[in-house]
């Protein structure tokens, strides 16, 4: 069953003042990415102190990229974190033994293809982001916040193949398709990070395509 309200959460954030903008605008979850390899990147010891003092009532996340187990718990239990999202290569194994830490995490999925629907309940967690998988050159791999459009329809039949999961829906959403991304697959959540940036900067929002990505996700009910 689809939820009443379509969750937002907007990742890739990495100042105070986009976060408090989609705070004030409604959104359900930020997300902040701790992988050096984004251009988004965010280091925890710098940006620690500014993250918990968000206003509350709204979930922040932390968005790793194949760090070793230790560090993930770590992590999780520093005190700007509600949560953290495995955004890499992480197996049913290591979500597993991470699970037993009973700390919240979200699994993210690159939606390569039919195989995904057969494994995606096998992480441990409720909670899925399906994102998209891009062709990427040299054979180097990519890990979220590309703005290419997930396969919708493929996305539609893990859901309804899994309604047990949570599914957060990510990859090349934007204010002008994310309705209609809702209505075709009925996500618990929807996740944008590159389709709310400024065209000048990936590390700023736009606060205008912010309202209007918010307005066009929340209007969309199950």
């Amino acid at each position: 069953m689809s939820p009443a309200r379509t969750r937002v959460k907007i990742c890739g954030l990495t100042n105070a003042a986009d976060a408090e903008t989609a705070i004030a605008l409604g959104a359900d979850a930020l997300g902040f990415n701790l992988f050096p390899g984004s251009k988004r990147y965010l280091e925890l010891a710098g940006a620690g102190d500014w993250i918990a003092a968000l206003p509350p009532l709204v979930t922040r996340v932390a968005v790793l990229v194949n760090v070793p187990l230790a560090e993930a718990v770590r992590i999780a239990e520093h005190p700007a974190f509600h949560s953290v999202q495995f955004h890499g290569d992480e197996d049913p194994a290591y979500c597993a033994e991470f699970a037993r830490t009973g700390r919240s995490f979200i699994k993210a999925l690159r939606l390569s293809g039919p195989g995904v629907l057969a494994s995606a309940a096998d992480y441990s967690t409720r909670s899925i982001l399906l994102d998209a998988a891009p062709a990427t050159a040299g054979g180097s791999q990519e890990y979220g916040g590309t703005g290419t459009l997930i396969d919708l329809a493929l996305a539609a039949r893990l859901a309804r193949a899994h309604p047990q999961l949570r599914i957060l829906l990510a990859g090349g959403l934007r204010p002008e398709n994310v309705a209609a991304a809702v209505a075709t697959v009925g996500p618990y959540a929807v996740d944008v990070a590159s389709g709310v940036e400024t065209a000048s900067d990936p590390r700023r929002k736009d606060s205008g395509r912010l309202r209007a990505f918010m307005a066009a996700a929340s209007g969309v009910t199950g």
